[in-house]
């Protein structure tokens, strides 16, 4: 690895960490201003700016003819999100979830993750198919900001003085959130550049650098910022960046991704046999876990990080063609599942009677 490799990876880190800062102070204070609450800003400016990057790759391979990165990207960023970040958000302190993502956005998560494998079925992702997905990525984003506007406005108008509301804070705000996506995509542009280098020069083939290096890299403005927001008690940014992101990355970023591509999107049979429904997993594993006293603890954060580490060595053992992998997947089958399963569907019971109790 050359100087000059190394220097850009270690200035991209720093670029993610003060773009983050810069972020995470924007969007919190802009929610003050504006009268919407931090964490309908969290689901769609900050989501949206921390997906730019997974926008501009799966865009630019769509219309290159390399839609494995594409579809890879996307599906290996959810994954990524959910599992990774969450998951060190966590361990750095528990979250508290709020209601409206109980109730609302973690089921339009699991939704859009099965309606994006519904399309992908007959491998391919289609102009069509790519023109709902936008469609419906819109019409989330208003749905949003209406409500946002409609429950914030009046814990805004009771904390909120009228100098916090002038022109001047506006675009300070304003300002902070701009430069900070600037700084992350930039620093997350080189990240994974150098690292894509690397991997090839390695012999990985197009999906497994999606779903892994690609996938990471570009989902590092959601891990920096979710961290920080973490570390600021900033948690509806937090957990609402990455549900939002999920959400945004099928919608918009496939979706896009699906309409500008000049055949359509293809699909490979390993992505609807395998990463897919993963994603669809970890996105039904929000659910109970979401559910449990509202909160994602510690252990819970560290079993997350757990899960991924263990499925990105899946991806790499399969790239390689290792001999061990038969055994790898057997225990991932027949063990971690089930027990995973019946830790969840245990949580979820506690916690409906614990609820059914206080009622």
């Amino acid at each position: 690895m050359s100087f000059m490799v190394i220097f850009l990876l270690v200035l991209g880190l720093v670029l993610l960490v003060a773009g983050a800062e810069l972020l995470v102070r924007g969007a919190s204070n802009l929610a003050t201003v504006v009268g919407i609450s931090p964490l309908v800003i969290g689901l769609t400016i900050v989501a949206y700016g921390t997906s730019a990057p997974e926008m501009t790759v799966s865009t630019i391979t769509a219309m290159s003819g390399n839609p494995d990165i594409a579809v890879g990207n996307v599906v290996g960023s959810n994954i990524f999100n959910v599992l990774f970040i969450l998951g060190i958000s966590a361990c750095v302190t528990p979250l508290i979830v709020a209601q409206q993502l109980i109730r609302l956005d973690v089921p339009i998560m699991i939704g859009v993750s099965v309606l994006a494998f519904v399309f992908g079925l007959d491998g391919k992702i289609s102009r069509v198919d790519g023109i709902i997905l936008f469609g419906l990525a819109i019409l989330y984003t208003l749905f949003l900001i209406y409500q946002g506007r409609k429950e914030g406005a009046q814990a805004a108008g009771q904390t909120c003085d009228l100098a916090s509301r002038s022109p001047g804070r506006l675009l300070i705000n304003v300002g902070y959130i701009l430069i900070g996506l600037v700084m992350l995509v930039i620093g997350s542009r080189w990240l994974v550049d150098g690292a894509t280098a690397i991997a090839r020069s390695l012999g990985m083939n197009e999906l497994i650098i999606g779903l892994t290096i690609v996938a990471a890299g570009t989902s590092l403005p959601e891990l920096a910022t979710s961290v920080m927001a973490s570390i600021r008690g900033e948690r509806d940014i937090a957990v609402g960046n990455v549900v939002g992101s999920n959400i945004f990355n099928i919608l918009a970023v496939l979706g896009l991704a699906g309409i500008v591509a000049p055949n359509g999107i293809n699909v490979a049979t390993e992505a609807i046999q395998f990463d897919i429904p993963v994603m669809i997993a970890v996105a039904f594993a929000c659910l109970p876990i979401f559910l449990s006293e509202n909160l994602i603890a510690r252990w819970e954060g560290i079993v997350f990080v757990i899960y991924y580490i263990a499925y990105t060595g899946y991806l790499l053992l399969n790239a390689n063609q290792d001999p061990s992998l038969p055994i790898y997947g057997t225990v991932m089958l027949w063990f971690v599942i089930p027990i995973t399963a019946l830790t969840l569907l245990i949580t979820a019971r506690r916690t409906l009677r614990a609820k059914k109790r206080v009622s």
